[in-house]
């Protein structure tokens, strides 16, 4: 009897021993399930716009770090040419423009513009980023600097002319937001600085608040409009002619592999916020008073995105707790 009972025990023992260590670990491994918090991370908005331009202004976007955005712009002569001038086409206006991206928050540039031989270099940086998440930012901001400098030949020669006459100043602050996946606004608030002017009553400095937009109609296609309200009282003898207005221009975006190409109507035949601004014509819109014109858009990637990415993002989720 006593030796049945002590068989029964050492029995009752082993199987007890043996079955604990599977036990345990389902119990630690509830206990790390349970102790694992998921930590939010921030999620940033994307593709505000389709490119770094809305039509003529600026959008916020900028190219990524290691990222070259190459564009060609041109603007043609008035519709209302007529057929001798082919309804603008002979008078073909062009620009070329690089942008780097140094890092995600920060581009430099420069432009070159047959209008005025005007050269000008120009940066811009981007202080808060529309997200949601762990860090929630309703818009997107960036400010932008540039200086251009005209390279023409003197208007009048025989008189003593300056180096930095030729020069002017763009200071411009831009708020966007994305609204949903199709609508995308964004406003401006603008000065325009020029080191000479046309006349004693014009005044050196000019300021413009404008909008644009864009809304979606497909992932490829969108429409887009822009407008800029120049301050009066500025440009005086402009305004009185009157030659110059405020701009605007209606066009759209057409995503076509790895180029954006935009096709847009204007008052003006600025490519450049220097001349843009300050340069747009009056005229009647039902008589053709407009320009045509087309922006074709390509980015080229100069360094390794995907690491650059990759290490971006492991930083973020680093500082923000996500990785120890």
């Amino acid at each position: 009897m006593l030796r049945t009972i002590l068989t029964r025990s050492l029995l009752t023992a082993f199987l007890f021993f043996a079955s604990f260590p599977a036990f345990a670990q389902g119990d630690l491994l509830d206990l790390l399930d349970s102790a694992v918090v998921t930590t939010p991370v921030t999620d940033y908005t994307e593709a505000t716009f389709k490119t770094t331009r809305i039509i003529t202004s600026r959008s916020i976007e900028t190219p990524s770090k290691g990222e070259m955005q190459f564009i060609i712009a041109h603007r043609f002569g008035r519709v209302n040419g007529g057929w001798r001038e082919f309804f603008g086409l002979d008078q073909a206006n062009i620009r070329l423009e690089l942008e780097y991206g140094i890092t995600d928050w920060l581009s430099v540039g420069w432009g070159r513009s047959n209008v005025f031989k005007q050269w000008d270099g120009f940066a811009r940086a981007k202080f808060l980023s529309q997200s949601t998440g762990l860090r929630k930012m309703p818009i997107t901001a960036e400010f932008l600097a540039s200086v251009a400098m005209n390279s023409g030949k003197w208007t009048n020669p025989s008189r003593e002319n300056y180096i930095s006459s030729r020069a002017s100043y763009v200071f411009q602050l831009m708020v966007a937001r994305k609204f949903s996946r199709k609508f995308s606004l964004q406003v401006m608030s603008t000065m325009v600085h020029k080191n000479l002017v046309a006349t004693n009553e014009d005044k050196n400095d000019h300021f413009m608040v404008g909008a644009g937009g864009r809304f979606l109609l497909t992932g490829s296609f969108g429409l887009t409009a822009e407008y800029h309200y120049l301050i009066p009282g500025r440009l005086v003898s402009a305004i009185d002619a009157p030659i110059t207005d405020h701009a605007f221009s209606l066009g759209f975006d057409l995503e076509t592999g790895g180029h954006v190409f935009q096709i847009m109507a204007t008052n003006n035949l600025g490519m450049s916020e220097h001349q843009y601004f300050t340069s747009a014509t009056s005229g009647k819109l039902t008589k053709g008073d407009i320009h045509i014109g087309f922006n074709v858009n390509r980015v080229f990637t100069l360094a390794n995105y995907d690491k650059i990415k990759q290490r971006k993002d492991a930083k973020r989720l680093k500082k923000e707790g996500g990785i120890k």
